[in-house]
Parts: structure tokens; sequence; C-alpha cells
């Protein structure tokens, strides 16, 4: 999500061609429309980002050498992973079913 996000702000100056495919896209379109109008993400997008967050900082962890280097990691994840949980949940309307 972080680079889904940078690359449509880098894109949005320097390529306003790949900037509209990025946002009609059907994977990355609905998750930049809710990041820009509720600066918020999906329960899905939170729970697949957490998980991937930690596979990929535990995969590195494992394989650094340096003690310094795995507790620097460490740091780190603890930091990511603490801003991005704390992200706001919304939901997208048009994919939730009516209430009756």
């Amino acid at each position: 999500t972080p680079f889904i996000l940078l690359s449509s702000a880098c894109f949005m100056r320097s390529s306003p061609r790949f900037h509209r495919w990025l946002h009609t896209h059907p994977t990355f379109g609905p998750l930049l429309d809710n990041w820009h109008q509720h600066r918020a993400v999906t329960r899905k997008v939170k729970q697949r980002g957490a998980l991937f967050i930690l596979a990929s900082f535990s995969f590195s962890i494992w394989f650094v050498p340096h003690l310094w280097l795995k507790m620097g990691l460490v740091i780190f994840l603890v930091l990511l992973i603490t801003w991005f949980l704390r992200l706001p949940v919304h939901e997208s309307v048009a994919k939730q079913e009516e209430n009756h």
C-alpha cells in the first residue's frame, strides 16, 4: 500500500498517462480512491499488508548476519507495523450488501 500511494504521488507530476492508468486499474484503483477520499484502507488490505510486512521483515531478520542490523530491523518493524495497524478502516459502500 505505501508503495502504490508513493507511485501515485510521483506519477501525478511526472507521467499523467501512467497516473491515470494506475487510478483506473481494477486492483490499484479502488485502493487509491479509498485512500484519497477517506484516508483509509479496507480491512482486507490491512490484513494482507500486515501479513506481508511481518513476512518480509522476518525473512530479512533471519538472514541478516549482524546483530546490530537485526535490532535495527526489529525497531523499524515495530514502528512500521504500529503505523500501519493504526490506519483507519473504511469499507467501500459499493461492495457491501444492502441491509433490509
